[in-house]
Parts: structure tokens; C-alpha cells; sequence
């Protein structure tokens, strides 16, 4: 907002149209970006620390090896051991819960929203070093969790110290945590386009240069560096690439529909198994422990179940299990995630759906041309876009996991499918249902600002009532104070209509309280206000937030080159652009009736 400079003392803010675009970015974007930079690189190294530390914990617990090398707990004969460990993980998690943060229960995707949303996007320093450390102990004990929720609390929790070190904005805050969240994702999977899509799906809250750039930045390290410390290519490369017929697309339309009610019966199992845990009489520090003893009864009855499973992905996607195996894998699983994650304990959900997804994608694929491993990708794909009701993350997830690019067009369909049926069946998400137990409420729906479309003209009233700068300050204080129904202000104008300035009722109450004196007039004591006002070819937008900034309710609309009034927008005039909106989605009508064609062809 600048100010232009009138005869006299009279002041006008103005705001340049020339500065209207299709974006709001400006130069401080290239700071953001190298801030993700550095950014990108912690949010990698601290996704290497927390996968060196799950190897760490499962090989102490499971092998008694201090031992940083990957490995399952499956290959552990530990017979009643297998019941115990993962119940002894859930005490020390639960431990640090209650004397540490709570913010670690769970599985960290829903906390980082809630911090992007009610908390300006600031997290504790202790959320970064006991998350990593919680989910260690809790998948290094069994748990059937993923690393990846916790390390994008993690990672976002770096971003969000890094930013507290400067003066940033809670929006520039948001980039920063959402950027170490994205890396920590690309560098676990090699994922950078998923980690991406997710940022926008998810966590931003809006697609605007100033956060893309960075998040992009910030994934572009993270892959650079992952080769470094992790494996180079994709996590499971899958070559194959059959010959489909016709119908394919049909049968992931399917896959994708019974993925969406697997999921949709996965998030009410949950969240019933939650409520369950919240009606014991006990603290729910020891809930972990309980949910502990049913993931360690699961493992007895199915090994491969416990830990992050990520040797059970590949074997799914390469055709490795029987049907049989499949089908218990995919019960047990099941089962001892959702009561493990309801009570409480700290691990991912991305791992998990991913299993669950391809075990029943298996499932249909025995049934189905292609193979068991193709249909298992188009499984885990659907069940990840439905669950966490982003459809272009699971499906760019898939082929990044898989590097299969021609299974593109199929995975979109798939996770669109299971996307529409979880959106239909549900209100909520895994995600966000937890937010909205918390007292929140999250909507993932964009779109654009109806203020943002609409210019002042459309909306501004041209039959302006003024109040001439020549009145006598006893005439107004009797406008003002008479039995007739004012508004709070009024322009005030010279004899060419120009704007002087604003005339409200705080101002006469205070001219009465004080005295005014005898024979002065509106232009003796306006003349050195300074008057909010709004251009006729602005954006409703801009006008808004200028009233917001000066708690004006009424904005005069002048020429900017006369400075004569042209118009007037108060707030209901602002009230009917909301409802203009509101309209579009809720008036129907047909242009074209099949009734009008046959009129027409019966005159012909």
C-alpha cells in the first residue's frame, strides 16, 4: 500500500494495480529456497539416523547384536520372547510419552498438521529428538509400523527449528517444516515427485510458489544426497511390463473401489479400536503396552508381520508369496497394526497400507492377467491414495517405488477410484479424524478466493450518501445523534465530490466529549485523516484486507486520477461475492432439454 499526496494535508492510501498477477510471490522466495536447501540436507540426515537406529534396536532386541545392518524380526526364533518384546517397546514408549511429549504417540503425520495449522508451524525441540527415538524402539520391538510418518514429524521438525532461528512468517515457518518433512520422505523412499505431490496434498495447504519452490528445492537435495547413504534406483524395481488387455482399465477401476472399502473399513476399525482403549480405566501411558501383547501375539502366528515389513513389500511386488501366505499376512497385519497404532504407540502408516494394499491387490491378481506382483502395485497405490485421500501421491509413489512409469495411466485410475469411495463414505480421513477429535476442523478442499476473481466495481454501491466538507460540526453531531438510522461513517467530500476523508461516529462522540468548537466544519477536522479507500480496477481482494487492517467496515471507491467518489463497498456488499460463489455450487439448471430437439424436429 502506498500513499498519494492530495492538496493540503489530505492523505489517501492507494494501492498500485500494476502490482496485480497471477501470483503473490516476490523476492523472498529465493531466500526460502536456500533455506530449504539446508533444510533438505537435515530432513535426509535425520531419515538416516532414525533408519540406522530401527536397525539398531531390532538387531539389540531380536539378535542381541549391536548392529547397524538392516533386518526382521521374522527371522528371530524367540518363542514367548516374540509375545513380550513388542509389549516391553510399548512400555518404554509410553514412558516417554507421559514424561517427555505426547506428541510422539501416533503416528506423526496428523501432529505435523496440526502444528502447520494451530500452532504456527512451531514444534518442540523435544519432538525432534524423542519422535526418531520412539519409533526406534517401537518398530525395533515389532511394532507394524513404517518409518515414514515419523520421519516426516521429524524432518518437519527440523525445518521448523531451522526457521525459528530467523524472522520468518508462520506461512514461510509452514515451508520450512513441510520441506524437511518432503526430504525426510524422498531420502527414506526415493520418492522425490510423491514427497512433492504429498506437500501439496497434505501438509501446505495451498499451491503458491513461495512454499513449491522450496519444497522442490529441498527434495531435489534430498535425492542428490540419498545415494550417499542410502541405496541408489528404486527401492523395488519392477520391470515387467505385460501385455494388458482392453479391459485393464476396468479391472483397476475395480481394484481401486475395493481398496477404497479397504480402506474406508481400516479407518473405522482404527478409530473404534481407539475409542475401545479410551473407555479402559487405566492411564494411557500404559495403553501401549497392551496394544504391545496383541502385536506380539500376531507374531507368533505370522513373523513376517512385525517390523517395518519393507522385505514384505518386495516379495509382494515379485510375485515371491503364495496365496495362502498372502491371505494370513494380510489378516494379521491388519489386525495388530490397527490395535497397535489405536493404542497409542509411536510408528508409521504408509509401510503398513502399503502391505495391506498389496496383500488383497495379490489377492485379486491371482485372478487377473498380469501376475500377482503387478496387481500388488495397483493395490498398494489405491490403498495409499484412499487412506490418506491423496490420489496423485499414491499413485506417483508407486512408480517411484517401482520405477515403472508404464504403469502410470493404471495406478491413476486405481487410487482415483479408491479416492472416490473413501471421499464418498467418509468425512474424514486417518489423517485428520484425529485432528477432529482434537476439537479441529481440517478441510483439503482448494480453491480460489471468489474476493480474488471479483473487481470493486462489480461489487461497490454507485448511489453514495456524502456529507458536504462545509457542514458545520452542530449539524453533524445532530446527523449523527438524530432518531434517523445512520451508517458508522460517512465520506466526507469538497464541492467537486473529491474525498476529504471519513466521518464516523467514534469521531463525533469524541468532538462532543471534548468540546468542538462553535462554527468550525467537517473540513476543519477530517482534513488531516488519513482515509482508507479502494480503486474501481482492483481486485475485492486487496480492498479486503485493507479494511481488515484498518477495522473499517465502510470503504469509499474513487477515481484514482480526479480522487472524485466513485462508489462505496461495505461488508455486505462483500457478503454477496461469498453467496455469488455459494450459487455456482449449489444453483442447477439444463440449457439443452432432449424435449426442446424433439419440439424442433416434430416442427421441422
Amino acid at each position: 500500500m502506498s500513499v498519494i499526496e492530495t492538496s493540503g494535508s489530505h492523505r489517501i492510501d492507494h494501492s498500485r494495480e500494476s502490482r496485480l498477477g497471477d501470483f503473490s510471490a516476490d523476492w523472498r522466495l529465493l531466500l526460502l529456497a536456500g533455506m530449504a536447501v539446508i533444510v533438505g540436507a537435515g530432513g535426509t540426515g535425520a531419515a538416516w539416523i532414525l533408519v540406522k537406529l530401527i536397525a539398531l534396536a531390532t538387531n539389540l532386541v531380536w539378535f542381541g547384536d549391536f548392529s547397524f545392518a538392516a533386518t526382521s524380526p521374522a527371522t528371530a526364533k524367540l518363542g514367548l520372547w516374540t509375545v513380550l518384546t513388542p509389549a516391553l517397546g510399548g512400555l518404554i514408549v509410553g514412558l516417554m510419552a507421559r514424561f517427555g511429549s505426547e506428541k510422539i504417540r501416533g503416528h506423526g503425520i496428523p501432529e505435523a498438521i496440526e502444528a502447520i495449522l494451530i500452532g504456527g508451524s512451531r514444534m518442540d525441540p523435544k519432538v525432534a529428538v524423542l519422535k526418531p527415538l520412539s519409533s526406534a524402539i517401537s518398530i525395533g520391538t515389532g511394532g507394524p509400523f513404517g518409518a515414514e510418518g515419523p520421519i516426516i514429524m521429524t524432518g518437519g521438525a527440523f525445518g521448523s527449528l531451522f526457521a525459528q532461528c530467523f524472522h520468518l512468517s508462520a506461512a514461510e515457518r509452514k515451508t520450512l517444516l513441510v520441506a524437511g518433512a518432503a526430504a525426510g520422505m524422498t531420502a527414506i523412499f526415493g520418492t522425490p515427485l510423491a514427497a512433492v505431490a504429498l506437500a501439496v496434498e497434505l501438509l501446505l495447504f495451498e499451491w503458491k510458489p513461495r512454499s513449491f519452490v522450496p519444497v522442490v528445492a529441498s527434495c531435489a537435495v534430498a535425492i542428490g544426497i540419498r545415494p550417499l547413504l542410502f541405496a541408489a534406483g528404486p527401492m523395488f524395481p519392477f520391470a515387467l511390463t505385460p501385455q494388458l488387455p482392453w479391459w485393464v482399465l476396468w479391472a483397476c477401476a475395480l481394484i481401486g473401489i475395493v481398496g477404497g472399502l479397504q480402506s474406508s473399513l481400516c479407518t473405522c476399525l482404527l478409530y473404534a479400536a481407539e475409542d475401545l482403549f479410551e473407555r479402559l480405566p487405566i492411564h494411557w501411558m500404559w495403553w501401549p503396552v497392551i496394544g504391545g501383547l496383541f502385536v506380539g501375539c500376531g507374531g507368533l502366528i505370522e513373523p513376517r508381520a512385525l517390523g517395518v515389513g519393507y522385505d514384505v513389500i518386495g516379495d509382494l511386488i515379485g510375485g515371491h508369496m503364495s496365496l495362502p501366505g498372502v491371505s494370513v499376512l494380510l489378516g494379521v497385519k491388519a489386525a495388530i497394526w490397527i490395535i497397535a497404532l489405536a493404542s497409542g504407540t509411536s510408528g508409521g502408516v504408509l509401510a503398513p497400507l502399503l502391505i495391506l494394499g498389496g496383500a488383497l491387490g495379490s489377492i485379486e491378481g491371482a485372478w487377473l492377467p498380469g501376475g500377482m506382483g503387478l496387481w500388488a502395485i495397483i493395490g498398494m497405490g489405491a490403498m495409499m491414495g484412499g487412506t490418506m485421500r491423496a490420489p496423485l501421491t499414491g499413485t506417483l509413489f508407486a512408480i517411484e517405488l517401482t520405477g515403472n512409469v508404464h504403469l502410470l495411466v493404471p495406478l491413476l485410475v486405481a487410487t482415483t477410484a479408491a479416492y472416490a469411495v473413501t471421499v464418498l463414505l467418509l468425512k474424514r480421513s486417518i489423517l485428520t479424524e484425529k485432528i477432529s477429535r482434537r476439537g479441529q476442523h481440517v478441510t483439503r478442499e482448494y480453491s480460489i478466493d471468489p474476493l480474488q476473481l471479483a473487481r470493486v466495481a462489480d461489487v461497490m454501491v454507485t448511489a453514495v450518501e456524502t456529507l458536504p466538507a462545509s457542514m458545520p460540526i452542530d449539524d453533524v453531531i445532530a446527523f449523527f445523534t438524530g432518531e434517523t438510522r445512520r451508517h458508522r461513517s460517512y465520506p466526507v467530500v469538497d464541492a467537486q465530490y473529491r474525498l476529504i476523508g471519513m466521518a464516523d461516529r467514534a469521531d463525533i462522540l469524541r468532538w462532543m466529549a471534548e468540546g468542538a468548537p462553535e462554527h468550525r466544519t467537517l473540513d476543519d477536522l477530517v482534513s488531516d485523516a488519513s482515509a482508507v479507500v479502494g480503486f474501481p480496477g482492483e481486485v475485492v481482494a486487496d480492498l479486503v484486507n485493507r479494511m481488515v487492517a484498518n477495522d473499517v467496515g465502510r470503504v469509499p471507491v474513487i477515481d484514482p486520477a480526479t480522487r472524485r467518489i466513485v462508489g462505496l463497498v461495505a461488508r455486505k456488499d462483500l457478503m454477496r461475492v461469498r453467496a455469488a460463489s455459494r450459487l455456482q455450487d449449489l444453483e442447477r439448471q439444463a440449457f439443452f432439454r432432449l424435449a426442446q430437439f424433439r419440439a424442433k424436429e416434430g416442427a421441422a
